[in-house]
């Protein structure tokens, strides 16, 4: 699946279009710890977190993950869809837990 195919799946609310819709997902990620996301999310990865701050940005960036999602109906500021617009990275919210958007997500790869 690609992160074009997550968006027509219409699961979550697309916060950022980060214009790569031909990135192929590889899978789903769960963390809220940044240092650990950084060492262990997989490249093309879904990650699901509740981090909404611009370190969760720079760290889906270094990791290289397909697209975040913000879960548990965390709410992204100015200052964070800045940065995922100037860092191109595709952002999705949803008020379902982290567990269960995973799920949802991962139904779907």
């Amino acid at each position: 699946m690609t992160i074009k195919e997550l968006m027509d799946a219409d699961i979550f609310t697309l916060l950022n279009d980060g214009n790569n819709h031909d990135t192929v997902l590889t899978g789903c990620y769960c963390c809220d710890l940044l240092s650990i996301a950084m060492g262990h999310a997989p490249e093309g990865c879904v990650w699901v977190t509740v981090m909404n701050n611009v370190n969760t940005l720079a760290v889906a960036s270094l990791a290289e993950c397909g697209c975040v999602v913000l879960a548990c109906g965390v709410v992204a500021d100015d200052a964070f869809l800045s940065k995922a617009k100037e860092q191109n990275i595709t952002v999705f919210k949803t008020d379902l837990p982290v567990f269960d958007a995973a799920l949802k997500a991962h139904a779907y790869l």
